[in-house]
């Protein structure tokens, strides 16, 4: 790495993130960047015997639209994004997984945001009364993922996670994961 950090302050500190400005210095240039640190995300496939896959629809308010996506949550303090994968799909979806597979992470804005999401497939589910948190307002449906794909293909999808999910979940189910 070219890049020095010289100094970092915090700028904000909110309940989920904070937001960091890093003073670096690369190749002779000194500048600023301002950061978004996240503690990471967990994003579940929830994957049924019949081929469905569950997806909630909620109100995203930086989009100002309820938004159709896979069902997902922030890594709490102390927490893996396994053990927080495996929270989540009971939380929000009322399932509990026998099978948590990764199939893939990634940046989700890796210019100014530090947070990666990690993907992963839900087999072996499950029911397990669902237990979302008090300012989650969640409706459950359930689409075959074939369908699913093809949303994503025709351009169905806003929510970048839902659709890297889909495709990975689809490729992995291919391989026999």
């Amino acid at each position: 790495m070219s890049a020095e950090v010289l100094s970092t302050s915090v700028l904000l500190e909110g309940d989920l993130f904070e937001v960091q400005r890093s003073l670096i210095q690369e190749n002779g240039t000194v500048y600023s960047r301002d950061v978004v640190v996240h503690p990471g995300s967990a994003v579940i496939v929830p994957y049924f015997d019949d081929g469905t896959v569950a997806l909630v629809t909620q109100y995203r308010h930086p989009a100002k639209s309820d938004l159709l996506e896979l069902p997902a949550g922030s890594i709490e303090r102390g927490e893996t994004a396994l053990e927080c994968a495996a929270r989540e799909v009971r939380e929000e979806v009322g399932f509990r997984a026998e099978h948590l597979s990764q199939i893939t992470e990634f940046y989700v804005s890796p210019g100014f945001l530090s947070e990666k999401m990690t993907v992963f497939l839900a087999t072996g589910l499950t029911e397990d009364p669902a237990r979302p948190d008090s300012d989650e307002f969640l409706t459950v449906r359930r689409i075959a993922l074939s369908e699913a794909i093809e949303m994503v293909s025709r351009g169905e999808f806003l929510d970048a996670k839902t659709m890297l999910g889909l495709m990975f979940a689809g490729m992995a189910l291919d391989k026999g994961v």
